[in-house]
Formats: structure tokens, C-alpha cells, sequence
């Protein structure tokens, strides 16, 4: 999964401005404790970290 697409279903699933806020402030324990962005600036693949928000998060099953 690219960066960009990534991006693109937090900001369907979340709202364009809670998805920056949500991924800056929620901590994910299958993220080893992180959020979406230190799991990411860390080199966590984006379609793991995506795994992880499904996981926490309702998400709609055409996004997953």
C-alpha cells in the first residue's frame, strides 16, 4: 500500500481533519504502543499500520 492511498482511506474513514489528529494522538497496542504517525516515521509498512487501524477502528469493509 503507497503512503498516498493510505492517507487517502484515514481521510474517508476519519474526516480529513480528524484523520491527522487521530493518527497524531491515538495510541495502538498492536503498534507496539505507537500511533499511526511514530509507527510510520519508524518504517512501519503503511499497510501494516493500516491492519492496525481496521483492527481499532470501525471501518466501513470497502476500505479495508
Amino acid at each position: 500500500m503507497r503512503l498516498s492511498d493510505f492517507w487517502n482511506r484515514m481521510r474517508l474513514h476519519f474526516g480529513d481533519a480528524y484523520a491527522e489528529s487521530w493518527a497524531r494522538d491515538y495510541v495502538i497496542a498492536d503498534l507496539d504502543g505507537r500511533t499511526v504517525n511514530q509507527a510510520l516515521a519508524e518504517g512501519v509498512a503503511a499497510k501494516d499500520v493500516w491492519r492496525a487501524v481496521c483492527k481499532v477502528s470501525d471501518v466501513a469493509a470497502g476500505l479495508r
